[in-house]
């Protein structure tokens, strides 16, 4: 169960944007490895504009591991141009089970 993972850990919610060469790449299998990697619940996802976007939960500190590794690395021939991260909270509970790729 999600929130068993979480136990006592404080628990951040964050929804991202990622601009550049992030589709067509395998940006979002590279996302949601890193993901997984980090134990982080959430989704990714294309948009119909070109980018990716997505949400990720977890604990504070893989969410701060995350949004580096989406700023400046992403998929191994991704061009990132620009993340916006935005409703970054704190968060009681993980909404998600597992961090899924939407099509």
């Amino acid at each position: 169960m999600a929130s068993a993972i979480a136990g006592r850990m404080a628990l951040k919610s964050i929804d991202f944007e990622i601009f550049g060469r992030v589709q067509g790449v395998f940006f979002r299998k590279h996302t949601r490895l890193k993901a997984k990697e980090y134990n982080l619940t959430g989704w990714v996802q294309n948009t119909s504009r070109g980018t990716v976007i997505g949400q990720a939960q977890g604990s504070m500190d893989k969410i701060s591991q995350m949004k580096r590794w989406l700023r400046t690395k992403g998929s191994p021939k991704s061009r990132i141009d620009k993340a916006v991260f935005s409703n970054e909270q704190e968060t009681e509970t993980l909404t998600f089970q597992t961090f899924d790729i939407i099509k």
